[in-house]
Protein backbone atom coordinates (compact mmCIF):
# COMPACT_ATOMS: atom_id res chain seq x y z
CA UNK A 1 0.00 0.00 0.00
CA UNK A 2 0.92 3.26 -1.07
CA UNK A 3 1.97 6.05 2.02
CA UNK A 4 -0.28 8.61 2.28
CA UNK A 5 0.19 12.18 0.94
CA UNK A 6 0.99 14.66 3.89
CA UNK A 7 1.53 18.14 3.71
CA UNK A 8 5.11 18.09 4.16
CA UNK A 9 5.42 15.42 1.28
CA UNK A 10 3.43 17.49 -1.39
CA UNK A 11 5.61 20.24 -0.51
CA UNK A 12 9.28 19.58 0.12
CA UNK A 13 11.74 19.07 -1.26
CA UNK A 14 11.30 22.37 -3.22
CA UNK A 15 13.29 22.39 -6.27
CA UNK A 16 13.05 21.69 -9.63
CA UNK A 17 14.61 18.85 -10.26
CA UNK A 18 13.14 16.90 -7.23
CA UNK A 19 9.81 18.17 -8.64
CA UNK A 20 10.56 16.79 -12.19
CA UNK A 21 11.69 13.38 -10.26
CA UNK A 22 8.33 12.61 -8.84
CA UNK A 23 6.76 13.79 -11.95
CA UNK A 24 8.48 11.49 -13.90
CA UNK A 25 7.67 8.12 -11.08
CA UNK A 26 4.24 9.88 -10.92
CA UNK A 27 2.88 10.76 -14.22
CA UNK A 28 2.93 9.04 -17.98
CA UNK A 29 4.80 9.87 -20.19
CA UNK A 30 2.17 10.40 -22.77
CA UNK A 31 1.71 14.04 -21.38
CA UNK A 32 4.47 15.47 -22.46
CA UNK A 33 5.90 18.54 -20.40
CA UNK A 34 8.54 21.17 -22.43
CA UNK A 35 10.03 22.51 -19.29
CA UNK A 36 11.94 20.70 -16.38
CA UNK A 37 10.85 24.02 -14.60
CA UNK A 38 7.55 24.34 -12.32
CA UNK A 39 5.91 27.92 -12.13
CA UNK A 40 5.31 29.06 -8.44
CA UNK A 41 3.44 32.84 -9.21
CA UNK A 42 2.90 34.90 -12.57
CA UNK A 43 1.73 38.80 -13.40
CA UNK A 44 0.64 39.36 -16.64
CA UNK A 45 3.25 38.42 -18.78
CA UNK A 46 6.09 37.19 -16.59
CA UNK A 47 6.12 34.26 -14.06
CA UNK A 48 8.19 33.17 -11.97
CA UNK A 49 9.44 28.76 -11.32
CA UNK A 50 9.40 27.23 -7.52
CA UNK A 51 13.28 28.09 -7.45
CA UNK A 52 12.78 32.22 -7.95
CA UNK A 53 13.63 32.46 -11.46
CA UNK A 54 11.63 34.68 -13.50
CA UNK A 55 10.72 33.77 -17.68
CA UNK A 56 9.11 36.05 -20.04
CA UNK A 57 5.94 34.16 -21.41
CA UNK A 58 5.84 34.28 -25.27
CA UNK A 59 3.34 31.43 -24.95
CA UNK A 60 0.34 32.32 -22.82
CA UNK A 61 -0.66 28.71 -22.06
CA UNK A 62 -0.64 28.06 -25.59
CA UNK A 63 -3.35 31.40 -26.65
CA UNK A 64 -5.02 30.97 -23.33
CA UNK A 65 -3.83 34.29 -21.75
CA UNK A 66 -4.82 36.79 -23.92
CA UNK A 67 -6.03 39.23 -20.97
CA UNK A 68 -2.62 37.64 -19.03
CA UNK A 69 -1.91 35.92 -15.83
CA UNK A 70 -3.86 36.48 -12.85
CA UNK A 71 -5.41 39.71 -14.70
CA UNK A 72 -6.78 41.86 -11.89
CA UNK A 73 -10.67 42.26 -13.15
CA UNK A 74 -10.93 38.27 -13.93
CA UNK A 75 -8.96 37.63 -10.29
CA UNK A 76 -11.70 39.59 -8.87
CA UNK A 77 -14.57 37.84 -10.74
CA UNK A 78 -13.82 35.15 -9.90
CA UNK A 79 -13.51 35.84 -5.94
CA UNK A 80 -16.89 37.21 -5.73
CA UNK A 81 -18.26 34.11 -7.22
CA UNK A 82 -16.52 31.75 -5.28
CA UNK A 83 -18.75 33.81 -2.82
CA UNK A 84 -22.00 32.49 -4.18
CA UNK A 85 -21.49 29.43 -5.62
CA UNK A 86 -19.04 26.86 -7.40
CA UNK A 87 -20.87 24.55 -8.99
CA UNK A 88 -24.81 23.26 -9.74
CA UNK A 89 -24.36 21.44 -13.10
CA UNK A 90 -26.78 24.37 -15.05
CA UNK A 91 -28.49 21.42 -16.78
CA UNK A 92 -29.88 20.78 -13.13
CA UNK A 93 -29.93 24.10 -11.77
CA UNK A 94 -29.52 27.30 -14.03
CA UNK A 95 -27.84 30.87 -13.23
CA UNK A 96 -28.62 33.76 -14.85
CA UNK A 97 -24.59 34.43 -15.63
CA UNK A 98 -24.63 31.77 -17.96
CA UNK A 99 -27.90 33.21 -20.08
CA UNK A 100 -25.88 36.45 -19.94
CA UNK A 101 -22.71 35.15 -21.29
CA UNK A 102 -24.65 33.60 -24.66
CA UNK A 103 -26.45 37.10 -24.89
CA UNK A 104 -23.58 38.69 -25.14
CA UNK A 105 -21.57 36.54 -27.15
CA UNK A 106 -24.69 35.84 -29.47
CA UNK A 107 -24.29 39.58 -30.07
CA UNK A 108 -20.59 39.74 -30.78
CA UNK A 109 -19.87 36.22 -33.16
CA UNK A 110 -19.69 36.90 -36.89
CA UNK A 111 -23.09 34.24 -37.60
CA UNK A 112 -25.93 35.84 -40.19
CA UNK A 113 -29.16 36.24 -38.24
CA UNK A 114 -30.14 35.42 -34.60
CA UNK A 115 -27.72 33.03 -32.91
CA UNK A 116 -27.49 30.84 -29.79
CA UNK A 117 -24.98 29.75 -27.58
CA UNK A 118 -23.96 26.92 -25.73
CA UNK A 119 -21.25 26.38 -23.44
CA UNK A 120 -18.61 23.41 -22.75
CA UNK A 121 -15.71 23.00 -20.84
CA UNK A 122 -12.51 22.47 -23.42
CA UNK A 123 -11.97 23.10 -27.25
CA UNK A 124 -12.24 19.18 -27.94
CA UNK A 125 -15.41 19.28 -26.41
CA UNK A 126 -16.65 22.48 -28.52
CA UNK A 127 -15.61 20.96 -31.56
CA UNK A 128 -17.09 17.67 -30.84
CA UNK A 129 -20.32 19.21 -29.91
CA UNK A 130 -20.23 21.49 -32.73
CA UNK A 131 -20.34 18.44 -35.42
CA UNK A 132 -23.05 16.83 -33.21
CA UNK A 133 -25.16 19.56 -33.77
CA UNK A 134 -24.23 20.01 -37.22
CA UNK A 135 -25.26 16.05 -37.91
CA UNK A 136 -28.23 16.60 -35.85
CA UNK A 137 -29.21 19.71 -38.13
CA UNK A 138 -28.56 17.91 -41.85
CA UNK A 139 -29.24 14.53 -41.06
CA UNK A 140 -26.12 13.50 -42.49
CA UNK A 141 -22.53 11.77 -41.05
CA UNK A 142 -19.67 13.08 -43.36
CA UNK A 143 -17.52 15.94 -42.37
CA UNK A 144 -14.40 17.54 -44.26
CA UNK A 145 -11.32 18.80 -42.51
CA UNK A 146 -7.65 19.88 -43.47
CA UNK A 147 -4.28 18.51 -43.78
CA UNK A 148 -2.19 20.32 -40.83
CA UNK A 149 -5.19 21.23 -38.83
CA UNK A 150 -5.57 20.38 -35.63
CA UNK A 151 -9.12 20.42 -33.49
CA UNK A 152 -8.14 18.48 -30.59
CA UNK A 153 -7.22 15.27 -28.60
CA UNK A 154 -10.47 13.38 -27.55
CA UNK A 155 -10.82 10.39 -30.48
CA UNK A 156 -13.32 12.40 -33.23
CA UNK A 157 -11.15 15.32 -32.45
CA UNK A 158 -8.64 14.00 -33.12
CA UNK A 159 -9.28 12.16 -36.06
CA UNK A 160 -10.27 15.62 -37.67
CA UNK A 161 -6.98 17.14 -36.56
CA UNK A 162 -4.51 16.42 -39.60
CA UNK A 163 -1.16 16.19 -38.25
CA UNK A 164 -0.33 12.26 -37.23
CA UNK A 165 2.66 13.11 -34.87
CA UNK A 166 2.02 12.76 -32.12
CA UNK A 167 -1.55 13.09 -31.74
CA UNK A 168 -2.95 10.68 -33.86
CA UNK A 169 -0.12 8.20 -33.84
CA UNK A 170 -0.76 4.83 -31.99
CA UNK A 171 -5.04 5.98 -31.71
CA UNK A 172 -6.26 4.45 -34.75
CA UNK A 173 -8.65 3.37 -35.94
CA UNK A 174 -10.81 6.25 -36.28
CA UNK A 175 -14.21 6.87 -36.30
CA UNK A 176 -15.64 7.02 -40.43
CA UNK A 177 -16.34 9.53 -42.82
CA UNK A 178 -13.88 11.84 -42.02
CA UNK A 179 -11.85 13.41 -45.08
CA UNK A 180 -8.87 15.02 -45.40
CA UNK A 181 -8.02 17.80 -48.15
CA UNK A 182 -5.29 20.37 -48.81
CA UNK A 183 -5.10 23.55 -46.48
CA UNK A 184 -5.45 27.04 -48.60
CA UNK A 185 -2.83 28.94 -47.45
CA UNK A 186 0.89 29.41 -48.49
CA UNK A 187 1.12 25.87 -48.57
CA UNK A 188 -1.20 24.68 -50.85
CA UNK A 189 -3.24 26.60 -53.48
CA UNK A 190 -7.21 27.28 -53.76
CA UNK A 191 -7.15 25.13 -56.78
CA UNK A 192 -5.25 22.27 -54.79
CA UNK A 193 -7.83 22.29 -52.45
CA UNK A 194 -11.06 22.75 -55.42
CA UNK A 195 -9.12 19.63 -56.80
CA UNK A 196 -9.12 17.40 -53.81
CA UNK A 197 -12.98 18.63 -52.72
CA UNK A 198 -13.80 17.60 -56.74
CA UNK A 199 -12.21 14.67 -56.21
CA UNK A 200 -13.86 13.23 -52.86
CA UNK A 201 -16.96 13.85 -54.41
CA UNK A 202 -16.62 11.65 -57.14
CA UNK A 203 -14.65 8.66 -55.29
CA UNK A 204 -15.79 9.09 -51.62
CA UNK A 205 -18.71 10.61 -50.41
CA UNK A 206 -21.50 12.45 -52.09
CA UNK A 207 -21.82 16.03 -51.17
CA UNK A 208 -25.62 15.25 -49.87
CA UNK A 209 -24.25 13.34 -47.31
CA UNK A 210 -21.44 15.77 -45.91
CA UNK A 211 -22.83 17.22 -42.72
CA UNK A 212 -20.09 20.21 -42.29
CA UNK A 213 -16.46 21.79 -43.18
CA UNK A 214 -14.39 22.39 -40.60
CA UNK A 215 -11.52 24.73 -40.72
CA UNK A 216 -9.08 27.17 -38.75
CA UNK A 217 -9.28 30.69 -40.22
CA UNK A 218 -5.23 30.66 -39.00
CA UNK A 219 -4.16 26.64 -38.43
CA UNK A 220 -2.67 26.47 -34.98
CA UNK A 221 -0.58 23.50 -34.42
CA UNK A 222 -0.70 23.47 -38.72
CA UNK A 223 2.22 26.00 -38.33
CA UNK A 224 -0.02 29.97 -38.03
CA UNK A 225 -1.24 29.46 -41.23
CA UNK A 226 -3.41 31.77 -42.47
CA UNK A 227 -6.22 31.05 -44.72
CA UNK A 228 -6.51 32.43 -48.10
CA UNK A 229 -9.38 34.69 -48.41
CA UNK A 230 -10.85 33.81 -51.56
CA UNK A 231 -10.70 30.48 -50.21
CA UNK A 232 -13.37 31.69 -47.02
CA UNK A 233 -15.38 32.64 -49.87
CA UNK A 234 -15.59 30.08 -51.99
CA UNK A 235 -16.07 27.37 -48.93
CA UNK A 236 -18.82 29.35 -48.31
CA UNK A 237 -20.14 28.64 -51.54
CA UNK A 238 -19.53 25.41 -52.17
CA UNK A 239 -21.26 25.12 -48.75
CA UNK A 240 -24.21 26.59 -49.69
CA UNK A 241 -24.30 25.25 -52.91
CA UNK A 242 -25.09 21.34 -51.41
CA UNK A 243 -26.50 22.31 -48.14
CA UNK A 244 -23.28 22.34 -46.05
CA UNK A 245 -22.86 23.32 -42.99
CA UNK A 246 -18.84 25.94 -42.68
CA UNK A 247 -18.02 25.34 -39.11
CA UNK A 248 -15.01 28.09 -37.99
CA UNK A 249 -12.71 26.44 -35.53
CA UNK A 250 -12.08 29.83 -33.45
CA UNK A 251 -10.82 27.97 -30.41
CA UNK A 252 -7.02 29.39 -31.05
CA UNK A 253 -7.75 32.77 -33.22
CA UNK A 254 -10.59 33.90 -31.12
CA UNK A 255 -11.05 37.00 -28.22
CA UNK A 256 -8.60 39.51 -30.03
CA UNK A 257 -5.14 37.59 -31.20
CA UNK A 258 -5.66 38.28 -35.02
CA UNK A 259 -6.69 41.82 -34.45
CA UNK A 260 -10.19 41.16 -34.68
CA UNK A 261 -12.71 39.31 -31.66
CA UNK A 262 -13.00 36.60 -34.18
CA UNK A 263 -10.83 36.06 -37.02
CA UNK A 264 -13.42 35.46 -39.19
CA UNK A 265 -14.21 38.84 -39.14
CA UNK A 266 -11.11 39.26 -41.39
CA UNK A 267 -12.29 37.88 -44.74
CA UNK A 268 -16.38 39.26 -44.22
CA UNK A 269 -17.75 35.51 -44.65
CA UNK A 270 -20.18 34.28 -41.94
CA UNK A 271 -19.86 30.08 -40.93
CA UNK A 272 -22.77 28.41 -39.86
CA UNK A 273 -21.05 27.47 -36.24
CA UNK A 274 -18.12 29.01 -34.79
CA UNK A 275 -16.40 27.04 -31.73
CA UNK A 276 -14.00 28.97 -29.34
CA UNK A 277 -12.14 28.49 -25.85
CA UNK A 278 -8.60 29.08 -24.89
CA UNK A 279 -8.58 32.85 -24.44
CA UNK A 280 -12.54 32.90 -24.25
CA UNK A 281 -11.80 32.52 -19.80
CA UNK A 282 -8.60 33.95 -19.18
CA UNK A 283 -7.48 30.65 -17.88
CA UNK A 284 -10.03 29.18 -16.27
CA UNK A 285 -12.08 25.97 -18.48
CA UNK A 286 -14.54 27.32 -20.72
CA UNK A 287 -15.81 26.59 -24.14
CA UNK A 288 -18.35 27.58 -26.37
CA UNK A 289 -20.44 26.72 -29.91
CA UNK A 290 -22.18 29.68 -31.18
CA UNK A 291 -24.28 29.10 -34.41
CA UNK A 292 -27.20 29.98 -36.75
CA UNK A 293 -30.49 29.58 -34.26
CA UNK A 294 -32.41 26.81 -36.29
CA UNK A 295 -28.95 25.24 -36.49
CA UNK A 296 -27.81 25.41 -32.92
CA UNK A 297 -31.80 24.53 -31.95
CA UNK A 298 -31.54 21.43 -33.92
CA UNK A 299 -30.21 18.80 -31.13
CA UNK A 300 -33.58 17.62 -28.77
CA UNK A 301 -32.82 18.48 -25.07
CA UNK A 302 -30.48 16.77 -23.52
CA UNK A 303 -28.48 15.95 -26.58
CA UNK A 304 -25.77 18.82 -25.40
CA UNK A 305 -24.49 19.85 -22.22
CA UNK A 306 -22.11 18.12 -19.42
CA UNK A 307 -21.52 18.12 -16.00
CA UNK A 308 -19.02 20.79 -15.81
CA UNK A 309 -20.19 22.68 -18.85
CA UNK A 310 -20.19 26.28 -18.56
CA UNK A 311 -18.44 26.12 -14.85
CA UNK A 312 -19.66 29.04 -12.66
CA UNK A 313 -16.31 30.24 -12.13
CA UNK A 314 -15.38 30.42 -15.77
CA UNK A 315 -18.58 32.13 -16.43
CA UNK A 316 -17.83 34.90 -14.30
CA UNK A 317 -14.20 35.06 -16.02
CA UNK A 318 -15.81 35.21 -19.41
CA UNK A 319 -17.78 38.12 -18.49
CA UNK A 320 -14.69 40.05 -16.75
CA UNK A 321 -12.72 38.56 -20.16
CA UNK A 322 -14.85 40.29 -22.29
CA UNK A 323 -15.06 43.48 -20.15
CA UNK A 324 -11.26 43.25 -20.39
CA UNK A 325 -10.89 43.21 -24.60
CA UNK A 326 -13.23 46.10 -24.72
CA UNK A 327 -12.30 48.72 -22.33
CA UNK A 328 -7.95 47.99 -22.91
CA UNK A 329 -8.81 48.04 -26.83
CA UNK A 330 -7.11 44.80 -26.92
CA UNK A 331 -8.34 44.31 -30.50
CA UNK A 332 -6.27 47.28 -31.46
CA UNK A 333 -3.11 46.13 -29.25
CA UNK A 334 -2.64 42.82 -31.32
CA UNK A 335 -2.51 44.63 -34.21
CA UNK A 336 0.14 47.25 -33.36
CA UNK A 337 2.23 44.45 -31.53
CA UNK A 338 1.84 41.93 -34.68
CA UNK A 339 2.92 44.76 -36.94
CA UNK A 340 6.27 45.02 -34.82
CA UNK A 341 7.00 41.14 -34.23
CA UNK A 342 6.80 41.06 -37.83
CA UNK A 343 8.90 43.85 -38.90
CA UNK A 344 11.40 42.93 -36.25
CA UNK A 345 11.67 39.36 -37.72
CA UNK A 346 11.79 40.46 -40.92
CA UNK A 347 14.79 43.01 -40.31
CA UNK A 348 16.81 39.52 -38.07
CA UNK A 349 15.62 37.57 -41.51
CA UNK A 350 17.49 40.25 -43.54
CA UNK A 351 21.18 38.80 -41.79
CA UNK A 352 19.81 35.56 -40.69
CA UNK A 353 18.74 33.80 -43.77
CA UNK A 354 17.62 30.85 -41.88
CA UNK A 355 14.45 32.63 -40.79
CA UNK A 356 12.40 31.13 -43.37
CA UNK A 357 8.67 32.70 -44.30
CA UNK A 358 7.40 35.59 -41.56
CA UNK A 359 3.60 35.25 -41.38
CA UNK A 360 0.71 36.01 -39.09
CA UNK A 361 -2.83 37.78 -38.30
CA UNK A 362 -2.47 40.83 -35.67
CA UNK A 363 -0.55 38.99 -33.28
CA UNK A 364 -1.02 35.60 -33.72
CA UNK A 365 2.73 35.51 -35.53
CA UNK A 366 5.18 32.59 -36.35
CA UNK A 367 8.31 32.65 -38.40
CA UNK A 368 9.53 29.82 -40.08
CA UNK A 369 13.57 27.73 -39.93
CA UNK A 370 14.41 26.19 -43.33
CA UNK A 371 17.97 25.27 -44.99
CA UNK A 372 18.96 28.32 -46.53
CA UNK A 373 20.66 26.05 -50.09
CA UNK A 374 17.04 23.47 -50.36
CA UNK A 375 14.27 25.90 -48.65
CA UNK A 376 13.98 22.41 -46.54
CA UNK A 377 12.29 22.27 -42.95
CA UNK A 378 14.64 22.61 -40.45
CA UNK A 379 13.00 21.86 -37.32
CA UNK A 380 16.28 21.16 -35.50
CA UNK A 381 17.34 24.90 -35.67
CA UNK A 382 13.59 25.70 -34.58
CA UNK A 383 14.89 23.53 -31.23
CA UNK A 384 17.85 25.02 -30.78
CA UNK A 385 16.55 28.68 -30.86
CA UNK A 386 13.83 28.07 -28.59
CA UNK A 387 15.97 26.62 -26.08
CA UNK A 388 18.52 29.17 -26.25
CA UNK A 389 15.60 31.66 -25.82
CA UNK A 390 14.14 29.48 -22.26
CA UNK A 391 18.09 29.25 -21.08
CA UNK A 392 17.60 32.70 -21.66
CA UNK A 393 14.28 33.06 -19.79
CA UNK A 394 11.89 33.22 -22.82
CA UNK A 395 9.30 30.87 -23.11
CA UNK A 396 8.14 30.35 -26.87
CA UNK A 397 6.71 27.55 -28.55
CA UNK A 398 6.91 25.68 -31.65
CA UNK A 399 4.50 24.09 -34.14
CA UNK A 400 4.35 23.37 -37.65
CA UNK A 401 3.98 19.62 -39.68
CA UNK A 402 7.38 19.66 -39.74
CA UNK A 403 8.27 21.37 -36.42
CA UNK A 404 9.88 24.05 -37.94
CA UNK A 405 7.87 27.18 -36.63
CA UNK A 406 8.23 29.02 -33.68
CA UNK A 407 4.70 31.28 -32.81
CA UNK A 408 3.93 34.17 -30.58
CA UNK A 409 1.45 33.93 -28.66
CA UNK A 410 2.26 36.62 -25.49
CA UNK A 411 -0.51 38.24 -23.76
CA UNK A 412 -1.89 40.98 -25.60
CA UNK A 413 -2.03 43.02 -22.03
CA UNK A 414 1.70 42.35 -21.71
CA UNK A 415 3.83 45.98 -20.98
CA UNK A 416 6.03 47.79 -23.82
CA UNK A 417 9.34 47.07 -21.21
CA UNK A 418 8.44 43.46 -21.39
CA UNK A 419 7.60 42.89 -24.93
CA UNK A 420 10.75 44.80 -25.99
CA UNK A 421 12.90 42.75 -23.32
CA UNK A 422 11.39 39.61 -25.36
CA UNK A 423 12.62 40.49 -28.45
CA UNK A 424 15.66 41.16 -27.09
CA UNK A 425 16.31 38.02 -25.60
CA UNK A 426 14.68 36.46 -29.31
CA UNK A 427 17.89 38.26 -30.94
CA UNK A 428 20.13 36.99 -28.97
CA UNK A 429 19.36 33.30 -28.82
CA UNK A 430 19.26 33.78 -32.58
CA UNK A 431 22.81 35.19 -32.81
CA UNK A 432 23.63 32.14 -30.95
CA UNK A 433 21.92 30.14 -33.07
CA UNK A 434 22.81 31.34 -36.18
CA UNK A 435 26.07 32.91 -35.56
Amino acid sequence: MNAPQTPDTLQAPHTNAAWHARRLAATPRGVGVMGDFFIDRAKNAEFWDIEGRRFIDFAGGIAVLNTGHVHPKVQAAIAAQLQRFTHSCYQVVPYAEYVALAERINALVPIAGPAKTAFFSTGAEAIENAIKIARSATGRSGVIAFGGAFHGRSLFSVALTGKVQPYKAGFGPFPPEIYHVPFPCHCASLDDTKKAIEQLFKCDIEPSRVAAIVFEPVQGEGGFNPIQPAAVKWLRELCDQHGILLIADEVQTGFARTGKLFAMEHYGVSPDLITMAKSLAGGTTLSAVSGRQAVMDAPAPGGLGGTYAGHPLAIAASHAVLDVIEEERLCERAQRLGDKLIAHLIAQRAVRPRIGDIRGLGAMVACEFIDPKTGAPDADTTKKVQAAALARGLLLLTCGVYGNVIRFLFPLTIEDAVFDEGLSVLDAALAEVLA
